[in-house]
């Protein structure tokens, strides 16, 4: 069984009189920084020179400088910036201004798992990985709840790295709903695999191809929209609220009985022999090495899939039915 900490368990005393480095201010970011200072915690928030983000911070109400700066100021540092320009930045301007005693810490263990950053050998590295997006982690800490987090230690060189990482996860919200502790390896491909065979690459694959067959099939656009995507969120909810036995209790009797006679037809051997391969390419590091070889290039794949996929027709219908429902509130990318 698996260890699972609460507040209860972290001494938020190890936080007083230490000064944290949040280093970017995005979705993370944003709400590590006004957490962890809204628990009392002195932070300081470190982006580039021109960053489009230190007004914000200052409107929140946060110190920022640069990146170099806060590090030189901190004991723990919280790096919270793309995997991809993760390394450079930590070489330029972490590494050189991270004093001896310093912690260093990750919300993702992308990096130091496949050796794009060299652990510093007299720093305790850790990591806290809330489960959740950093809108979401702010959101549910202000309602006095939290997000659930990961805990691992990939250094301990003080002998309280784990203490430390509690005290933290605790500090942005992760002891109110639970740590779990895990390692940076787990972490980090389970992460991975998450991403690209269910969470983002499976799903999305999954809704395309549904609507693409109904269209194509000569059903509207809209009856496809609503059957294959806007449906989703329904159950999806049930799940988190109760697994697959309070969704399938959930549904009609129709629903189930498809679900337990067709949806093995279309998740079939072939298709878990390929999430075995993902799951290997993940494992190996040549998941890793391929996107970061691509970002070194300027990400030429990425931004042309992002431009093709928003031009899609189920995109482009959804943009439109959405208009006709007020209790959403558009997002755009």
């Amino acid at each position: 069984m698996a260890n699972i900490y609460y507040d209860k368990d972290a001494d938020t005393g190890l936080l007083e009189d230490v000064t944290v480095a949040v280093i970017g201010y995005g979705s993370q970011g944003h709400a590590h920084a006004l957490n962890l200072h809204d628990s009392g915690v002195d932070v300081v928030v470190g982006l580039r020179e021109d960053s489009s983000s230190r007004a914000k911070v200052e409107t929140d109400g946060l110190s920022v400088t640069t990146v170099s700066d806060a590090v030189s100021q901190a004991q723990l540092v919280m790096v919270l910036v793309p995997d991809e320009i993760m390394a450079g930045i930590y070489e330029e301007d972490i590494a050189p201004n991270l004093s001896n005693d310093a912690v260093l810490a990750f919300a993702h263990g992308f990096n130091i798992h496949f050796g794009a950053i060299q652990s510093p050998e007299g720093n305790d590295v850790i990591m806290v990985a809330p489960k959740g997006p950093g809108h979401l982690v702010r959101r549910t800490y202000e309602e006095g709840s939290g997000v659930p987090c990961l805990l691992a230690v990939h250094q301990d060189v003080s002998g309280r790295a784990k203490e430390t990482a509690l005290a933290y996860a605790s500090g942005i919200g992760g002891g109110r709903a639970g740590i779990l502790e895990t390692t940076f390896a787990e972490e980090t491909e389970t992460d991975l695999f998450g991403e690209q065979v269910i969470l983002c690459g499976g799903v999305s694959e999954l809704i395309k191809s549904a609507f693409e067959t109904l269209v194509d099939a000569g059903y509207q656009p809209e009856s496809a929209y609503f059957e294959t995507l806007h449906e989703l969120k329904l159950i999806v909810d049930l799940l988190y609220e109760g697994g697959m036995g309070w969704m399938r209790n959930s549904i009609s009797n129709t629903a189930e009985y498809g679900d337990y006679t067709r949806g093995p037809r279309i998740v079939t051997d072939d298709t878990r022999a390929e999430m075995r391969k993902v799951l290997d390419e993940i494992q190996s590091g040549a998941f890793a090495n391929e996107w970061l070889g691509q970002a070194r290039e300027g990400a030429p794949h990425l931004l042309a899939q992002r431009r093709a996929q928003g031009d899609l027709q189920i995109e482009q219908v959804g943009k439109e039915l959405r208009k006709m429902m007020p209790f959403i509130e558009e997002k755009r990318a």
